[in-house]
């Protein structure tokens, strides 16, 4: 089965700063968007995918346990870098992992945070993740309209991070991979600028995920300006020869820092 994928990050129209970090080793892909300043966020990113990327290793299919091992390694990890100090640091982690159930292959969507795993078929799009979020949490209860949540003042406050102090819950959901369908992964930063239907309407037009990752990013800083870093992975599979990535070498695939261009 032959994986195409794409990776773009800036850090944003208005931040000098990228936080976020990015996993592109097949199979595994990822994006962490860090939180507590400036070196604590990116610290806290970084070592997330660190810990995911040895998951490429394995010489088995990957199975959740093995996800949540990693998490909780690089949880203990960015509490031992914080230990003594006032301020905590932590992470979003979104990501998706091509393995097997009963002999076919599906892709393992997890998710710990407000960083999003989005599947786009022929059929259109739909979010996969669930927000670990106070204005979700609204939403549920029926205190606020999706509408009204993307306006909230609070709506950047999370529920749920690595490394924050508590073993991180991690949500699953398996995936058949396959055909023409693929996965968005993103930090909030492009769906804070960007609506699900203008995220829809670029995959529809792109010939390659590399050519949807960076307009998705393009278009999330120079149309919105994006107030935060904005990172974005796309991924999907055919049959057929071993995986590429357009202009990713094979050497630069775990990618703390690729900027798409866009400025």
């Amino acid at each position: 089965m032959q994986i195409h994928w794409g990776v773009a990050t800036d850090a944003g129209g208005r931040r000098q700063v990228n936080e976020d970090s990015v996993l592109a080793h097949p199979p595994v892909f990822a994006v962490a968007d860090g939180m507590g300043g400036h070196a604590r966020g990116d610290m806290a990113s970084s070592t997330i995918v660190e810990e995911l990327r040895r998951l490429a290793e394995l010489d088995r299919a990957v199975r959740p346990e093995d996800v949540l091992e990693a998490l909780h390694a690089a949880a203990n990890r960015i509490r031992e870098t914080m230990a003594g100090q006032d301020e905590v640091a932590g992470s979003t982690a979104v990501g998706a992992v091509l393995t097997e159930q009963d002999g076919e292959p599906v892709w393992l969507v997890f998710n710990v945070g407000d960083s999003r795993a989005y599947r786009w078929t022929a059929q259109g799009m739909e979010q996969i993740s669930v927000d670990h979020s106070l204005v979700q949490e609204m939403v549920d209860s029926g205190a606020l309209s999706p509408a009204e949540a993307r306006e909230h003042p609070q709506r950047n406050v999370i529920t749920r991070a690595v490394g924050t102090g508590r073993v991180p819950e991690v949500d699953f959901w398996m995936l058949r991979a396959g055909g023409t369908d693929q996965l968005v992964l993103c930090s909030d930063g492009l769906f804070g600028e960007l609506r699900d239907e203008e995220i829809a309407e670029v995959m529809a037009e792109a010939a390659h995920p590399q050519e949807a990752a960076a307009t998705l990013v393009r278009r999330a800083v120079h149309g919105g300006g994006a107030a935060d870093n904005v990172t974005v992975v796309v991924v999907g599979t055919t049959n057929g020869a071993p995986a590429e990535a357009a202009d990713l070498d094979e050497s630069e695939s775990t990618l703390p820092r690729v900027e798409s261009g866009a400025g």
